[in-house]
């Protein structure tokens, strides 16, 4: 694994798997996107406002980690696709990325119902296939927060039906991402500020 070219900080205060080699691919073919990711990562913190403020939309943590992706020239992409066989034309839309840039994808995965995982690795798989991304990265919740919502007494509302680590990995390591390098970041109490 070549998890050990990030950054001290991100390896000790999140939750990190990485799957294909997508570090050294990142590190070596992509290093301002790897810094911009690094960046990013170090800069985030999980704010207590944030974590109770109302559901509806997008919430303020999702939010947070676009913008900084989008101060460094990030986008929310929609690929258009279609299979074409002889004259038949096929369309096969593909789920907007929340970030893209450079042929790197990053979803990022707060609150979702746990299918969200399935739609974005799925995604990952097909536009790594047609060779519109290199490497997919989903951003999410460690199961280490866990005790963190319980002590905020919103734990019912986070729940496990939601978008965690857990939920995530068995997808993952069941080929849902077909052949495409992925790296999975999980947000830890170790990155949550009293605000």
């Amino acid at each position: 694994m070549t998890i050990n070219l990030l950054p001290e900080f991100i390896r000790e205060n999140y939750e990190v798997h990485e799957w294909k080699h997508a570090c050294a691919i990142l590190k070596g073919d992509f290093p301002e996107e790897w810094d911009d990711i690094c960046s990013v990562l170090h800069d985030f913190r999980l704010y207590k406002s944030h974590i109770l403020a109302p559901g509806g939309g997008k919430s303020k943590i999702s939010q947070s980690i676009d913008s900084a992706f989008q101060e460094r020239g990030w986008k929310e992409k929609n690929f258009s696709t279609k299979i074409i066989v002889d004259e038949n034309e096929i369309e096969s839309p593909t789920h907007k990325v929340d970030c893209v840039k450079n042929k790197i994808a990053v979803e990022i995965e707060w609150s979702n119902k746990d299918p969200f995982f399935d739609r974005d690795l799925n995604n990952f798989r097909l536009l790594f296939e047609l060779r519109a991304i290199s490497v997919g990265i989903i951003i999410t919740k460690s199961d280490l927060l866990r005790k963190t919502m319980e002590e905020l007494g919103i734990w019912r509302k986070y729940g496990r039906s939601t978008t965690w680590m857990g939920k995530l990995l068995p997808r993952i390591e069941g080929g849902g991402g077909g052949g495409c390098p992925i790296l999975v970041f999980g947000i830890t109490e170790a990155l949550f500020v009293e605000d």
